[in-house]
């Protein structure tokens, strides 16, 4: 490869000095042939024609539309070996020595011609279609004696000997610059291969050397610079390859901490370049294609890591920042830390990825909130009936009946409250399994519908079934859906007044079978639809009725672990529909 580039650094400038030289002689010489070879046409032309003209003047000025002048045109050309035309003022062609005059269009619009009528000479070259060459075009007035133009003889003679002399001349100047660069590229090799001698055991010493070859070579002989150059390169090659035995076990402990780090770690310079970034912070970033070379903005995608990091820039001191990303799905803690100037201002961020811990603190602080909140109205009714009871009602049995009858719902509501966290816990954790089977969606809708009829009817509700036929079957644990629409139903029969209506039904929803139960209530305000799913969430507690508030964070679990969803849409005083989707068998 060193070879061939000087080769080629000195064969190249001499080449194409000789062949531009060469071609632009063989331009400027075709040139000036050809300028010189239509100039002695022209002037021979333009002779033609003046004496062509002083024997046709009086004829036409006699009879311009004589047939003596198609016959004399004729001779003319013969005589000259030209194409001999001529034309009156309106542009009618009365004699022509090439074709027939019925046969010829109207010359007015040549621009010889209009030239000609001017009373001047005029000269043009023209393609001819018909002729496949180029026609020099030479047109002469005819004049009176006052001067006034009567007709136009023009004379048209082809160019094709002087094209194929130019061309002829072009050819032999083409040989010549092949010649010249031919023996340019010649003498550029024969003066390479001397050069390139003593240089091609170092070249190829040095090629196998990057392959990790690395064969001996052999020692200098002599005292020149290319001998010199051998002992360095020698003395280089041990230094570097010491240098680097101790730079790839440094590399190798690195890069073993760095990809078993649990936190994420980014390097970026002075500029926002991102230089590193490992395995673990890609994962908390989302990166998915390969972020060197990108800017940190593009990389983390959030303004307060970006802030974090010109505050060190400016201030080396160790500036950290919580940060919550994506909506707060994601909680981060960053530091950065200057790497000085040895690494030329850069910055380095960890990541520290604390989502799960908030996660977990956030369950813990609601659970504990949310039952300590529902605990707290059974235990004080109880209290509240105990503390009556004995302060005498047990002597009124009518009304320790009423007390014990309070005090058994109250310990019922405690007892299911008991049963659906205990089962909200198994289904989190994944130890209710699912018996998942494929099920029609009419089958599924149709008997927790029938389950609840009864109850809705006494409420003054109609439950209509909505189910078309045709419905792919889907993939469910029968048992299970039926507990979600069973609780959707409940729900929809506790919010609906008298005289309302429920409706239960399926469709075809993209790729999935969506699931709804619409009812006419009196809906859900909208800043409560976020938020109905969450346990012990009530969006209207004084018409709870008495419920755990678990019932649709039951639901959303159930359908998620089916792997479908579920959401709802409402319009307060109008109703609402919850819909939920399940995909196919």
């Amino acid at each position: 490869m060193l070879r061939s580039r000087l080769l080629w650094r000195i064969a190249a400038p001499y080449a194409l000095l000789i062949i531009a030289a060469m071609a632009g002689l063989g331009l400027y010489l075709s040139a000036q042939v050809r300028a010189f070879y239509i100039q002695q046409t022209t002037e021979r032309l333009f002779a033609e024609t003046h004496l062509i003209a002083q024997d046709l003047t009086g004829l036409i000025l006699a009879a311009p539309a004589d047939s003596r002048i198609n016959e004399l045109a004729g001779r003319y050309a013969a005589a000259i070996n030209s194409r001999v035309t001529v034309v009156l003022p309106d542009g009618r062609v009365v004699g022509e020595s090439d074709r027939p005059l019925d046969q010829l269009e109207n010359h007015l619009n040549r621009s010889e011609i209009q030239a000609a009528l001017q009373n001047r000479e005029a000269t043009v070259i023209r393609y001819s279609e018909t002729l496949q060459t180029d026609l020099l075009y030479a047109a002469h007035p005819l004049t009176r004696s006052d001067q006034v133009v009567v007709g136009v003889v023009r004379v048209a003679f082809s160019l094709s000997q002087v094209n194929a002399g130019i061309a002829r001349l072009q050819n032999a100047i083409g040989l010549a610059t092949a010649a010249a660069g031919g023996l340019a590229v010649l003498l550029a090799v024969w003066i390479t291969s001397l050069t390139l001698r003593p240089l091609r055991s170092l070249s190829n010493w040095v090629e196998q050397t990057g392959a990790g070859a690395a064969p001996a070579l052999q020692p200098a002989t002599g005292r020149d610079e290319i001998s010199e150059l051998q002992t360095a390169f020698q003395r280089l090659y041990r230094q570097m390859q010491d240098r680097l035995s101790e730079l790839r076990a440094e590399r190798g402990k690195l890069e073993a901490v760095l990809m078993n780090m649990s936190d994420g770690i980014i390097i970026a310079d002075s500029q926002g370049i991102v230089r590193l970034i490992n395995p673990a912070a890609e994962r908390i970033f989302e990166v998915s294609d390969n972020p060197g070379q990108q800017s940190l903005t593009e990389v983390v995608r959030h303004h307060q890591i970006v802030d974090l990091w010109r505050k060190c820039l400016i201030n080396p001191a160790q500036p950290s920042a919580m940060v919550e990303m994506t909506a707060g799905k994601h909680h981060l803690q960053a530091v950065a830390t200057s790497l000085g100037a040895e690494m030329d201002g850069s910055v380095l961020l960890m990541i520290q990825d604390l989502t799960r811990v908030r996660r977990l603190e956030t369950v813990r602080r609601d659970f504990i909130s949310n039952v300590s909140h529902e605990l707290r109205t059974p235990l004080a009714s109880l209290k509240a009936l105990t503390e009556t009871l004995q302060e005498g009602a047990l002597e009124d049995p009518p009304a320790a009946r009423r007390f014990l009858s309070q005090m058994e719902n109250e310990i019922d509501n405690l007892t299911q409250m008991v049963r659906e966290l205990l089962e909200l816990s198994k289904i989190e954790s994944g130890r209710v399994p699912l018996q998942r089977r494929p099920c029609a969606p009419g089958q599924l809708i149709s008997a927790p519908v029938e389950r609840m009829r009864l109850q809705a009817e006494r409420a003054g509700l109609s439950v209509l079934l909505e189910s078309p036929e045709g419905l792919p079957e889907v993939s469910a644990d029968p048992l299970r859906i039926e507990q979600v629409l069973v609780n959707l139903i409940h729900n929809a029969v506790k919010f609906t007044p008298p005289g309302g209506q429920i409706k239960v039904g399926a469709y075809l929803r993209d790729a999935d079978v969506a699931f709804f139960v619409y009812d006419s209530g009196v809906g859900i305000q909208p800043e409560n639809l976020t938020r109905i799913f969450e346990r012990f969430y009530k969006a209207d507690r004084s018409r709870s009725g008495g419920g755990t508030g678990l019932g649709l964070s039951i639901a959303r679990h159930m359908i998620e672990a089916h792997g479908g969803r579920i959401w709802a849409e409402s319009t307060p005083g109008q109703g609402s529909t919850f819909t939920f989707t399940l995909p196919r068998a």
